[in-house]
């Protein structure tokens, strides 16, 4: 594992359960180094695989591979259209030519293949206070589930703990879904309609950032804005919200604890962007997610973090830092 400062930083969470493909120039190169260059199959729903095996699927149609027959959808509808791995991330190649200092990082999947992505580092960094850094990245993702879009999103990752700071502003989305019957040539022009809104994105992230670097805040309300991210449910934001702190659940209250631990005792919340500061709490947050829940297994943790839980508490902190950093405490008992 890589150390900043002595300390041992914790792989990126996509890197965990995918391959490091930094040397590759194409995507399919990537995807070949990861032995992501499988083919996927579309069949009616009672239907002999190539080995024999009949399989009767829950909707009309079902989707699976051909080099090892697992099944990655069975809910698939007659109009969905698989788009090949290779096909998916191809269009995206253009933006690796012709940017300078973009290339591939990391290809992976979850759930046997149902899921892939690929991670596209780019050359800019956003810096808080004078040496905080945060890396950007271009993540794309597609599914052969029938459940998704192909994604590109800008994920921001803190480089001292490694903390995906993926969130949408309000005036601006950091993700752009591309449907698997879209034509090449859409495809390319909405990557770079993405690759376009991360200057953007970079600019904007980058005055926010060290704004809340500058904005300090009290114990009380660290423990607030952390017990209002992490509210499970509107029921727990009522209590919270109506003073009823005494009727919170043991669990959530043990997971507040185990924010606010973070925030106080974790290497990186002791620097001078994230001590006592509105973006150590914020950082609190996503840490939390990356370096102290425990998760079932890996493919868990990154669907958490990426679209799920994780994400979702990640971007209810980021607005409730947006709004403290406008209105105050105020807004912590409205």
């Amino acid at each position: 594992m890589e150390t900043i400062n002595n300390q041992i930083i914790k792989p990126k969470v996509w890197q965990v359960i995918g391959t490091t493909v930094t040397k590759c120039a194409s995507s399919a190169e990537a995807i070949q180094e990861a032995g992501l260059d499988f083919e996927v199959v579309k069949r009616p729903n009672l239907h002999a695989l190539p080995s024999g095996s009949n399989i009767i699927s829950d909707n009309s149609y079902f989707t699976f591979r051909t080099d090892t027959e697992a099944i990655l959808g069975d809910k698939i509808g007659r109009d969905y259209e698989v788009v090949q791995n290779t096909d998916c991330f191809s269009f995206f190649d253009s933006i690796i030519e012709n940017y300078g200092g973009v290339h591939y990082e990391t290809v992976g999947s979850i759930g046997y293949g149902s899921t892939v992505y690929i991670t596209a580092k780019l050359p800019e960094h956003i810096r808080v206070g004078r040496n905080d850094l945060i890396e950007n990245y271009l993540f794309l993702t597609s599914s052969h589930d029938g459940t998704g879009s192909i994604t590109i999103a800008f994920t921001p990752v803190r480089i001292y703990c490694r903390n995906t700071l993926n969130a949408a502003l309000k005036n601006c989305s950091n993700a752009i879904k591309i449907r698997h019957t879209t034509s090449a040539t859409e495809k390319l022009k909405e990557a770079h309609k993405m690759l376009g809104l991360t200057n953007q994105l970079t600019t904007e992230l980058e005055a926010i950032f060290n704004r809340w670097a500058r904005v300090r805040i009290t114990d009380p309300e660290l423990k607030r804005l952390i017990q209002l991210a992490m509210s499970p449910n509107k029921e727990t934001y009522q209590l919270l919200k109506t003073g009823k702190e005494s009727e919170l659940s043991s669990h959530f209250n043990n997971i507040v604890s185990g924010v606010v631990d973070y925030c106080y005792t974790n290497e990186s919340q002791q620097e001078a962007t994230t001590k006592g500061t509105l973006f150590g709490m914020y950082n609190g947050i996503t840490g939390y997610f990356q370096n102290v829940r425990n998760y079932k297994d890996d493919e868990t943790k990154f669907k958490s973090i990426m679209a799920g839980t994780g994400l979702q508490r990640n971007q209810t902190a980021f607005d409730l830092c947006t709004e403290f950093a406008k209105h105050g405490n105020s807004i912590l008992n409205n």
